[in-house]
C-alpha cells in the first residue's frame, strides 16, 4: 500500500468533509421526514427504530459497523486496501457525527424532504467515490459486481434498496416508504450523473487518420479499438471509421483530444448500457 501524502491529504480532506455532509444530511432531512433511505444506512436506522420501540436505546455508530463489517472485509479482500480504508474511515466519522450531532429541521415537507435529501446524498456519496473510496455497505458490493461483471450495478442496487424499504414500509407505515424510495431514485439519478466510472461509452469516428486516433485512445483511455473500412454513401469514397468502447467519464477528456488529432473527425459518442468481454477497468489501490 503506496502512501502519496498530497493525493491521500485530498483524498482525506473529502472524505471527511461527505461524512460530515451525510451525517447532516441524516439529522436533518432523514429523520425529519423519519425516511428510510435504503442500504446499510437506512437498515441502521430501521433496526434502531423497531429497538426503539422496544425501550432499547443502540448508538447509530455501533449498529452500522456491525453491518459494515462483511462489505468491509468484502473490500480489504477484493477492491483494495487504501480505498477500504479510506472507506473505513468514512464509516467511522459518519457514525460518530451522527450520534453526535444534534436532530434540526430545515423543513417538514415531506417531498421536499425526499427530493432536497436524496440530492444531498447523492452528491455525497459521488463526492467518496471520485477520491476512490465510499460511503459503505452496498457500494462495496455495487463496485465489487461491477469490477467482477463489468456493468453498471447501481440500479439492481436500488432494487435491493427498495426491498428494505418496503420492510420499514410494512412495519411503519407505507407513506414514508414510498417518500423513501423517492429519496433513492433521486439519490440514485444524481450518482449515476455525478459519477460515471462504472458506465460505458461508445466511440463510432469516421476520420481521415484512423491510426492517430486509435493511438489518441490508448493513450488517454487505455483501451483498444477497432478500424473499419467503409465507403461514403454520398462520395462513394473509401472512410476509415474506428470504432472502441470506453469509460463515459474517459468520454469528456478524449473527444477534445480526437478534435485536435483530426478537426474534421466525425464522432458519434453512444451510451452502452452492457459489455460482455474483456474491459479495462483501473484498479482500486
Amino acid at each position: 500500500m503506496k502512501l502519496e501524502p498530497v493525493k491521500d491529504g485530498k483524498r482525506l480532506l473529502a472524505v471527511l468533509f461527505a461524512a460530515l455532509v451525510i451525517a447532516v444530511n441524516i439529522k436533518t432531512f432523514v429523520r425529519t421526514g423519519d425516511l428510510f433511505p435504503g442500504g446499510v444506512t437506512g437498515l441502521t436506522l430501521l433496526i434502531q427504530r423497531v429497538l426503539s420501540l422496544r425501550g432499547i436505546a443502540v448508538p447509530y455508530f455501533l449498529i452500522n459497523f456491525i453491518l459494515n463489517a462483511i462489505p468491509i472485509y468484502i473490500g480489504f479482500r477484493y477492491i483494495g486496501r487504501k480505498f477500504t480504508l479510506f472507506s473505513l474511515v468514512f464509516i467511522v466519522v459518519n457514525g460518530f457525527l451522527v450520534d453526535l450531532i444534534p436532530a434540526h429541521a430545515i423543513t417538514y415537507d415531506t417531498l421536499l424532504i425526499a427530493v432536497f435529501g436524496g440530492i444531498i446524498n447523492g452528491a455525497a456519496i459521488a463526492l467518496c467515490l471520485s477520491v476512490d473510496a465510499t460511503s459503505g455497505g452496498l457500494d462495496f458490493i455495487s463496485i465489487f459486481l461491477s469490477q467482477r461483471k463489468g456493468v453498471d450495478s447501481f440500479n439492481f442496487i436500488l432494487a435491493l434498496n427498495v426491498v428494505i424499504i418496503g420492510i420499514a414500509g410494512f412495519l411503519f407505515g407505507w407513506d414514508r416508504a414510498l417518500y423513501s424510495i423517492v429519496y433513492q431514485y433521486v439519490s440514485t439519478q444524481v450518482l449515476h450523473l455525478l459519477y460515471r466510472t462504472y458506465q460505458q461509452q461508445t466511440l463510432f469516428i469516421v476520420t481521415n487518420h484512423p491510426e492517430e486516433v486509435c493511438r489518441e485512445i490508448s493513450q488517454v483511455c487505455r483501451h483498444g479499438a477497432t478500424i473499419l473500412r467503409g465507403e461514403g454513401s454520398y462520395g462513394h469514397a473509401e472512410r476509415d471509421m474506428v470504432y472502441s468502447v470506453i469509460s463515459a467519464e474517459d468520454a469528456g477528456r478524449i473527444i477534445p483530444v480526437l478534435r485536435k488529432t483530426d478537426p474534421d473527425a466525425f464522432i458519434n459518442s453512444i451510451r452502452t448500457t452492457e459489455v460482455r468481454g474483456h474491459f479495462y477497468l483501473k484498479p482500486k489501490d
